[in-house]
């Protein structure tokens, strides 16, 4: 996950003293270990949000096709019955209302 490569010292290099049994060799071991970790921590983070997103992406999808739906219903029973287009109109007001809270509340849930 991580490109961070612990150091090892090149043969003959005369740096024996950053063995990983030596305290500086153990010192660079716990940061680098620290750092693998906080690697590892954004990266879940990073994927609970993504799966968040995805989460909210489907909701409001859901609720644009269900509101175009009952618009072009409202439509065609309005031409059918004009006298009841005004009642029509109410209602797929409540229900475009409807939607809007639903994914709303959904979204506001998820922190």
């Amino acid at each position: 996950m991580s490109n961070i490569q612990p150091y090892t010292p090149a043969a003959g290099s005369g740096a024996s003293s950053l063995s990983p049994w030596s305290s500086q060799g153990r010192a660079l071991s716990r940061i680098v270990s620290r750092a693998e970790l906080q690697v590892a921590n954004l990266a879940a983070e990073a994927h609970v949000e993504s799966a968040k997103l995805d989460a909210i992406d489907q909701v409001t999808q859901r609720a644009l096709q269900g509101t175009a739906m009952v618009a072009q219903l409202e439509s065609q029973l309005a031409e059918a019955v004009p006298s009841a287009a005004f009642r029509l109109a109410q209602i797929g007001q409540a229900h475009t209302l409807a939607m809007v809270g639903e994914v709303h509340s959904f979204g506001r849930g998820l922190r």
